[in-house]
């Protein structure tokens, strides 16, 4: 009976926070909206061509990384309509919450760790190519991505036990305890070290190509920019709302109850904005080799074909 009256004014407190920024959060929703469509409707006709016209599993190593990394992709736009939903609405069934943030944690960190073992595999390749013990451990992708997969699944198990992210704004805080304090330190590792790799691998990867390119400037630069923009969008995604966790950690207990809404607030926008991710990755990774590109634009977008520019065979950073 007490539970139930607790359950009762918290869904009120909650819809009184929610009309007060009607506004806001059906901006939000309509936000996660359109990168669901336009997620889905890119990453599925990836996936497409990964599988009826590549068969990524015959492919060289850097393909079997790139689908599982646009698989990632998008088993977490799967779980974006009931995100929006959640935005406008306070009532939520608390099995649906953690099986949502189960999956939410699992794909995104999946996707994480399919992007840092890409580059990985690309510093690899052009920085340190007479490695061959360590390449040929890399080109095992297909073992490598069901470990990735496994123990990514073992890790995210916390954010079952207790939602990672509170239901709704109004809800108390929780007490730290091994399965909240494991949760954190897997939710902040799996951003701050890749990041961290993909930082020190693009800079490696930009000072070799420009010691090996001596006449081809455009190309060179083509590299450069992609690799910046990897760590640039990875960056953007990420890091802004991984702090913004930090900062609402080391807040609890600490401030006014109209501040943590605040913060609460703005985590939830840095969530939406985490994922354009799914969006961008198709684009970075596969759109960006020449070959596939080319593939993509036949099959769906064949009234560009001839604007596509004849491109150099040697994709060293992009392939």
């Amino acid at each position: 009976m007490d539970n139930s009256s607790n359950l009762d004014i918290s869904d009120k407190n909650c819809q009184e926070n929610i009309d007060q920024n009607r506004a806001l959060y059906i901006f939000y929703s309509s936000v996660v909206a359109l990168e669901l469509i336009l997620g889905l409707l890119l990453n599925v006709t990836v996936i497409h061509l990964f599988v009826f016209k590549l068969k990524f599993w015959k492919s060289k190593t850097i393909d079997i990384f790139l689908f599982n990394l646009v698989l990632a992709d998008i088993l977490l736009l799967i779980g974006l309509p009931v995100k929006a939903y959640n935005f406008q609405q306070c009532s939520e069934h608390k099995v649906v919450c953690k099986v949502q943030l189960f999956l939410q944690f699992l794909n995104r960190g999946a996707s994480i760790a399919f992007l840092t073992v890409i580059s990985i595999y690309r510093y690899y390749s052009v920085v340190h190519p007479g490695k061959r013990r360590v390449l040929r451990i890399l080109r095992m992708s297909p073992q490598i991505s069901v470990l990735i997969w496994v123990l990514l699944g073992i890790l995210t198990i916390p954010a079952m036990l207790q939602s990672f992210i509170r239901c709704n704004i109004s809800e108390k805080d929780e007490e730290l305890n091994t399965s909240v304090l494991l949760r954190e330190i897997v939710f902040f590792t799996q951003i701050f070290i890749p990041f961290l790799v993909l930082v020190y691998c693009s800079i490696r990867i930009i000072r070799r190509l420009k010691q090996k390119s001596v006449g081809d400037k455009t190309k060179l630069r083509r590299a450069m920019f992609l690799v910046t923009s990897v760590v640039f969008v990875f960056a953007v995604c990420f890091l802004p709302y991984a702090i913004t966790r930090a900062v609402q950690l080391y807040n609890d207990g600490h401030v006014m109850q109209e501040e943590k809404v605040t913060v609460v607030k703005l985590y939830d926008g840095l969530i939406c904005l985490s994922y354009l991710n799914c969006l961008l990755d198709p684009i970075l990774y596969c759109l960006s080799s020449s070959k596939f590109k080319k593939l993509y634009i036949s099959m769906y977008l064949p009234f560009l074909l001839e604007k596509v520019q004849p491109e150099s065979p040697e994709d060293t950073a992009d392939d």
